[in-house]
């Protein structure tokens, strides 16, 4: 309640969240929602693949991928990430811990909070990648793709020149959830007459089983591959096995 109280206080934080003429009680209430599980997943030292999906979702959300379409800057997240290490500071001072007992229980905190604040990053950074380029390229999902993702359609941006292996770079760092189903990696070397070792770097290939991706309708196993050029008003397709 407190930080939420500050927020509103002052008026530049007041204005990001729209509440200039004050908190709507809706978004009030969802945001402290919000808070107060996250808060409670911090303490019970939640490390899932489910909470770091969570966080990276909430970065999404802070670059204005949420419901609210709200562009939360990353440095009032960052000094939020750093004012909970300073509250958990206090309390521990407050309860009268000794500093032998206080230093490393920080030392975690700060790497803990550090993790999060990451995965954060990492989703906010990878929505503003999403929106970036010269035009829309609707990507179409089907099948489980559907279910994951709960969507039939997710529209990146493509820059003049991007081919499909870029947009799809784009895409599936959006939605990390779906790489590892849809591609299997493929390392490839490079031996340069200048160096004395082999570089190494990856790249994707659908995965095996009968993963299908189409390029305005097309099989791009077929016609292209993931080097096609692509252009305005191109649409992708992804198929799973089966469909």
């Amino acid at each position: 309640v407190g930080t939420y109280d500050h927020l509103l206080a002052v008026p530049e934080t007041a204005a990001v969240l729209g509440w200039e003429s004050g908190a709507d009680p809706d978004h009030l209430s969802e945001r402290r929602r919000f808070f107060a599980v996250w808060l409670a997943r911090v303490l019970g030292m939640d490390t899932s693949d489910e909470f770091a999906a969570y966080l990276f979702r909430a970065g999404k959300y802070h670059a204005a991928h949420g419901p609210r379409h709200i562009h939360v800057p990353p440095a009032y997240v960052t000094t939020s990430i750093g004012l909970m290490g300073a509250a958990f500071a206090r309390i521990m001072g407050e309860a009268g811990l000794p500093g032998k007992v206080v230093a490393p229980a920080m030392v975690g905190w700060n790497k803990y909070l550090s993790v999060q604040l990451h995965l954060m990053d990492m989703g906010y950074r990878a929505a503003l990648d999403f929106g970036r380029g010269d035009f829309p390229v609707a990507v179409g999902l089907y099948g489980r793709l559907r279910q994951t993702v709960g969507q039939r359609t997710l529209t990146p941006s493509a820059h003049s020149g991007d081919t499909l292996e870029v947009l799809l770079r784009k895409f599936f760092n959006y939605v990390p959830e779906l790489r590892a189903d849809c591609l299997q990696p493929v390392w490839h070397s490079h031996e340069k007459e200048s160096s004395s070792w082999v570089e190494v770097f990856q790249t994707y290939t659908p995965a095996p089983g009968g993963w299908r991706f189409l390029l305005n309708g097309r099989n791009t196993a077929y016609a292209g591959g993931f080097a096609a050029a692509l252009k305005p008003e191109d649409v992708i397709s992804i198929f799973p096995p089966g469909r």
